[in-house]
């Protein structure tokens, strides 16, 4: 069997076109891959600059550790410190009529001398006065907080009245 010049012509023509599709997808996932790896670059050297710029702190931030290190409440390396946050936050929320229903404390977490508890409120409600003094009184009691996730929405049977869920870490050390 012999094969006309026409129909090797085409044969050619098909296994270009077939090569030049299967370079284009190569490259097409290669500029992706390169474009990934950029990205992942540019955040580690923000990162970088970051770290950088903390250790060329690192004096000043330690000076600051120091003066706000005595107001921070001191446990005994074995007492239980959940009873404790959690007997501040729920005498706060009846005070300022916060209604927390349902409070979880989780692991506590240990960051060089400082120690965080954090206590996770899935479902609270009360009206937005109520939230602001409850969190204002919490911050008043001496207790050394952060609320890193507050979720608030309007209750549905009553919108004078907000629902939602936060997560209090507690910061404190141990002796």
């Amino acid at each position: 069997m012999t094969i006309s010049p026409r129909e090797r012509l085409l044969a050619g023509c098909t296994l270009a076109a077939l090569l030049f599709a299967l370079l284009g997808l190569s490259y097409d996932g290669q500029v992706r891959a390169w474009r990934t790896a950029r990205a992942e670059l540019r955040t580690r050297q923000a990162d970088l600059r970051f770290r950088r710029a903390l250790i060329g702190r690192q004096a000043e931030i330690n000076a600051r550790f120091e003066r706000l290190k005595d107001l921070m409440p001191v446990f005994p390396a074995d007492r239980q410190v959940d009873t404790h946050w959690m007997g501040i936050m729920s005498s706060a929320a009846k005070r300022n009529e916060l209604d927390i229903r349902n409070a979880r404390p989780e692991k506590e977490t240990r960051a060089g001398d400082v120690y965080e508890f954090p206590i996770e409120c899935r479902d609270f409600e009360g009206s937005l006065d109520a939230l602001v003094r409850f969190l204002h009184e919490v911050q008043n009691e001496g207790v050394m907080l952060d609320v890193r996730s507050l979720t608030v929405r309007p209750n549905p049977q009553n919108p004078a009245l907000l629902r939602g869920q936060f997560t209090l870490y507690c910061a404190y050390m141990r002796e």
